[in-house]
């Protein structure tokens, strides 16, 4: 009976890094067994049964996985850091948001290669557009402290709004290309998943953003706050046209796509364009107040 009790509780309080390897393994396993497999078969059982196993050691594990997390974050400098330092953690996370920039820029090329249709280079050259806008701005963080520099962080803002303004331009002629060829792509299943994924997570990152960033009163990080709005703005747009073809049974007639992507894009674009004249005006007003502040001086 004790041997019983033993093995028991090895199976469901097993190590940690058990626990952390069975986890991603478990999500792969499922993932394969739903888009490989087709759900059924040998192999998609016991994908269920191994996933079904990684949540209940999981939830076993959990008060000791937060243990080691809170150690873990006070034994690492780093991690400490990203904790109590709230510039150091804006920071990482403009460099978060301009690596899943340029990957979903990597990503629409694929989708660009994979379709040999110009809409998708068109839009991963405006998402490595919007990733070259926020390197600049990781740069200027790296060198100087956010609100230092008025002048110099107001004109960055500015040329921000402008940049927004012009490839606004550009997606414009995107959109109308879009609506007028009135083309559909069928996706696989992952890739819609993937599309949906990304948008959701630039809207929540945004509307995070807006709160975190407007405490330290920097230009630089309302530019890359705009920026991340206009990427996930975007991101809507080519989430529609995935979700029509993908989800809309008999009733997404050509028409009815026709509609929900040019009011989409219409949409997008006006955002946008409110969104970076707000910036231009706002810019020019506080370069000019600095500069009559600076001649009274």
């Amino acid at each position: 009976m004790k041997t019983f009790k033993r093995i028991c509780f090895a199976l469901l309080f097993p190590p940690l890094w058990l626990v952390f390897l069975l986890v991603p393994a478990a999500t792969v396993c499922l993932i394969l067994a739903f888009t490989v497999a087709g759900g059924a078969g040998v192999f998609a059982y016991v994908s269920y049964a191994l996933s079904a196993y990684a949540l209940t050691v999981a939830c076993c594990r959990a008060p000791a996985i937060v243990r080691w997390v809170k150690r873990f974050s006070e034994e690492n400098a780093r991690v400490h850091r990203y904790l109590t330092d709230p510039h150091y953690r804006l920071r990482v996370g403009l460099f978060t948001a301009l690596f899943s920039n340029a990957a979903y820029s990597v990503f629409q090329l694929a989708l660009g290669i994979r379709h040999h249709t110009v809409w998708f280079y068109a839009f991963a050259l405006y998402y490595l557009l919007l990733a070259l806008m926020r390197f600049f701005l990781v740069r200027y963080t790296l060198r100087h402290t956010a609100g230092l520099h008025e002048r110099r962080e107001w004109k960055g803002f500015l040329l921000t709004g402008i940049a927004l303004l012009v490839m606004n331009l550009a997606l414009a002629v995107i959109v109308s290309f879009i609506v007028w060829q009135n083309r559909t792509f069928v996706h696989h299943p992952i890739t819609t998943i993937a599309l949906a994924a990304y948008t959701f997570l630039s809207f929540a990152m945004a509307i995070v953003n807006l709160v975190k960033y407007r405490k330290f009163r920097s230009p630089v990080y309302s530019a890359s706050r705009a920026v991340g709005l206009a990427a996930a703005f975007v991101s809507v747009l080519t989430l529609t046209t995935a979700m029509l073809t993908a989800f809309g049974g008999e009733e997404a007639t050509p028409a009815f796509r026709q509609w929900m992507t040019g009011l989409t894009g219409g949409a997008v674009l006006l955002c946008i364009l409110i969104m970076a004249i707000a910036m231009t005006v706002i810019g020019a007003r506080n370069l000019r107040a600095l500069s009559r502040l600076e001649a009274e001086q």
